[in-house]
């Protein structure tokens, strides 16, 4: 019989870590939105978005991108900054709901290249 071989060994190098040369990490922050996440595409929409984003950086958040379920339900969005506890603040101020904060680190097909 032949040897199973792992496709995946997860070391430290996959723990969360603060973004290099910075004090930042990254999270992932898990949304529900009951009625759906509805941002218009026009200048209204985009000046919701300018705010969330002025509103962050006063407490050094930067939203990075987010994902948004075919439904519209739920968002899983990614920010850098440098508490989980800032993470929430920033919610708090944008009015958006918040389910989880989890710190998270990039895995990706193209690591194992040499």
């Amino acid at each position: 019989m032949a040897e199973a071989i792992p496709i995946l060994v997860v070391t430290d190098k996959f723990l969360p870590l603060p973004l290099k040369g910075t004090d930042m990490s990254r999270y992932m922050v898990e949304r529900t939105f009951p009625a759906g996440l509805h941002i218009p595409v026009n200048a209204a929409g985009a000046k919701v978005c300018g705010s969330v984003v002025e509103n962050n950086a006063k407490r050094g958040v930067t939203w990075v991108h987010s994902y948004v379920s075919e439904d519209l339900g739920k968002t899983f969005c990614i920010y850098d900054g440098p508490s989980p506890e800032s993470i929430r603040e920033v919610a708090e101020m944008n009015g958006l709901p918040v389910d989880r904060v989890t710190a998270v680190s990039v895995l990706d097909p193209y690591f194992y290249r040499g």
